[in-house]
């Protein structure tokens, strides 16, 4: 008998909590296959089974589960001692309903004196914490005070829309939820300002479609880009400084930037560590690292944490402009749009030429940076995009 143990995966988090078992009590497993994913403050982590064997689950489903613990025994086929069954904690009887009520959920359901009744009748699979404090909100006599007024509109839009007890209800992912949080709190804590600046990019394509047969990695905008923000945290400090109060700011040694990707399983945002002491093909291929690993679902805490500067990207051909969000702890987030092409004055008998121009974009934390700071490394991108030959060089 084999113990399956939830390793240390958020050094910030005590515990944690089982989502949900991907492979079921009494399924014969083989070593690497996905047990279970276990959700941090972070991230959603795939547990994998390090032997094969029969799994018996200890622990239920949405339970919550601390480092170190057996949640599960890998037992041997053939193994007569092999517990029969399993899934629910020892010393429980599984819900004959088959829901799921977090450990979360039932210490917030008896401060409040809300009966398993009301939360079962939510028709839901797992019954988490926001469940219950959206089940309360309906009897509450006033309603929290809110700290913004986007927050407030936010707030009125989902607590009391009309409901259509007949309308099947959608479940965000994990992943939408945590973006949720994210952009609940930024609007909440950052007074973010945005600045915008046109970028030719023509030489930085040329330049791009040159570099990536020639370093034998692929290079694009959001390389070149990296490569530049990272160049200038040494000239502007501030703008990659981390708040720690009032007035106050820590300084950065160096770069971390972090880089906007979807591949279809959600928003992730992994940094490039150190990108002030790496070169453009060590950036890229830590950024085509980075994709490989959100496609098959393996991005690393460590891969999303550190950041002190966030690029967005937007791919899409039709998107111009967009505001990105400043992410609590750090001071300013960069966006970039698609290429446009562009008609622009030349010599010659046409007169004019096709350019490819580029909208890049700096949201940033009033209370700490300036607009005039903003203007002016916005302007210093832009001259190392429309020159790039210089981002090619060895970090020096």
């Amino acid at each position: 008998m084999n113990a399956v143990v939830v390793p240390k995966i958020n050094s910030n988090d005590a515990r944690y909590l089982l989502v949900e078992w991907v492979a079921g009590d009494g399924a014969t497993v083989r070593p690497g296959d996905v047990l279970a994913l276990i959700e941090t403050s972070k991230t959603l982590e795939e547990l994998a089974a390090e032997r094969g064997g029969v799994l018996r689950h200890r622990v239920a489903a949405g339970a919550e589960c601390l480092p170190g613990q057996t949640i599960a025994d890998l037992a041997d086929p053939a193994d007569p001692a092999a517990p029969a069954s399993g899934g629910a904690p020892a010393g429980e009887d599984p819900p004959e309903d088959g829901v799921v009520i977090t450990a979360p959920a039932r210490r917030l359901m008896a401060e409040l004196g809300i009966g398993e009744d009301a939360v079962r009748a939510l028709g839901r699979k797992i019954i988490r914490r926001d469940d219950v404090t959206a089940l309360a909100r309906p009897a509450r006599a006033q309603p929290a005070p809110v700290e913004s007024a986007v927050e407030s509109a936010v707030e009125s839009a989902v607590e009391f829309a009309p409901s259509d007890p007949d309308a099947e209800e959608i479940i965000l992912p994990v992943s939408q939820r945590r973006v949720a949080d994210v952009v609940a709190r930024a609007h909440r804590e950052v007074p973010a300002a945005y600045t915008v600046v046109k970028v030719d990019v023509e030489d930085a394509l040329r330049l791009a479609r040159e570099l990536t047969p020639a370093l034998r990695t692929l290079i694009g905008l959001p390389e070149l880009l990296v490569k530049a923000v990272a160049g200038l945290a040494g000239r502007f400090e501030l703008l990659f400084a981390t708040p720690v109060g009032p007035g106050r700011v820590r300084r950065a040694a160096t770069a971390h930037v972090g880089v906007t990707m979807d591949v279809g399983k959600g928003l992730s945002v992994p940094v490039v560590h150190d990108a002030t002491g790496r070169t453009l093909r060590e950036i890229s291929k830590t950024l085509m690292a980075y994709r490989m690993a959100a496609l098959r679902g393996g991005l690393r805490e460590e891969d999303l944490s550190g950041g002190n500067i966030t690029l967005t990207l937007h791919n899409e051909s039709t998107v111009t402009l967009a505001v990105p969000i400043v992410f609590p702890g750090q001071l300013c987030a960069l966006s970039l749009a698609a290429p446009q092409q562009e008609l622009v004055p030349a010599e010659g008998p046409a007169g004019f030429a096709v350019r490819h121009t580029v909208h890049l974009g700096l949201a940033y934390d009033h209370r700490y940076v300036n607009g005039h700071d903003a203007i002016v490394f916005l302007d210093a991108l832009r001259a190392a995009l429309e020159a790039p030959a210089g981002l090619a060089a060895d970090p020096t």
